[in-house]
């Protein structure tokens, strides 16, 4: 990337480094390390992914690398270009609507059969998340932002005893990921989020399924307005 005011939220919106390996010997930890380095922007859109650094790095022979690099771009997270090489992949904004629809349709189930649910430990479960993203912004950490606001979600499935679902979006929603790790620092979203997260943990609590509904409705809505200002200030990072 040459135009530094590009550069700049790559630095901020980085999660922390994924721990080096002396060793891996499998596609499926080769893939979940690069899988998580595109969408935390540690290789933003236009990396070159090449395989003599890659098989260098992770010390393991061609195959789980080409194993790895096929499922990474069957989710259109790099591009493979047979005469130039392999790259991440800007960051592609007509796919955001409909995960985000998606979204909202399996969250839309699971929040509100969260606030149905009989747990006598939602609020307590959901109070610990929200203070760990309180105390991440608090320290500019985004990438223990990030991981506290999935872990959020990620537990009002398990309240609401559909714990697969949330599984299932970590599949559907990557694109929306990646664009988050700019929305966060550069929009000043992190403080918007938790205020979001605590109206639909009070709804939650209280037990009114519409309210939680429309709160989560409202929440996942934000992210399209968001992308469309960020596709002006970074248009490399967007396709």
């Amino acid at each position: 990337m040459s135009d530094a005011k590009e550069a700049a939220p790559v630095a901020i919106a980085r999660r922390n480094p994924v721990p080096e390996r002396k060793r891996l010997t499998s596609a499926g930890l080769i893939f979940e390390t690069l899988l998580d380095e595109i969408v935390s922007l540690a290789l933003p859109p236009g990396t070159p992914l090449q395989e003599k650094m890659l098989l260098e790095r992770f010390q393991v022979s061609r195959t789980p690398v080409r194993e790895a690099v096929i499922r990474l771009a069957e989710m259109g997270l790099v591009d493979v270009f047979p005469q130039s090489g392999t790259f991440v992949s800007r960051v592609q904004v007509n796919a955001i609507p409909e995960a985000v629809l998606v979204r909202k349709a399996l969250e839309a189930i699971t929040v509100e059969a969260a606030a149905a649910s009989d747990d006598p430990r939602r609020a307590l479960r959901l109070d610990g998340l929200i203070l760990r993203q309180r105390m991440a912004a608090e320290h500019g950490e985004v990438g223990l932002f990030h991981e506290a606001d999935e872990a959020f979600h990620a537990e009002i499935a398990a309240i609401a005893g559909h714990p697969g679902i949330w599984r299932l979006l970590m599949q559907v929603k990557v694109q929306i990921d990646r664009a988050r790790r700019l929305t966060l620092p550069v929009l000043g979203r992190m403080q918007s989020v938790m205020a979001e997260h605590v109206v639909i943990r009070d709804a939650i609590v209280s037990g009114d399924r519409d309210a939680a509904k429309t709160a989560m409705d409202h929440h996942l809505s934000a992210v399209i307005p968001d992308v469309a200002e960020l596709r002006g200030r970074f248009p490399t990072y967007f396709a």
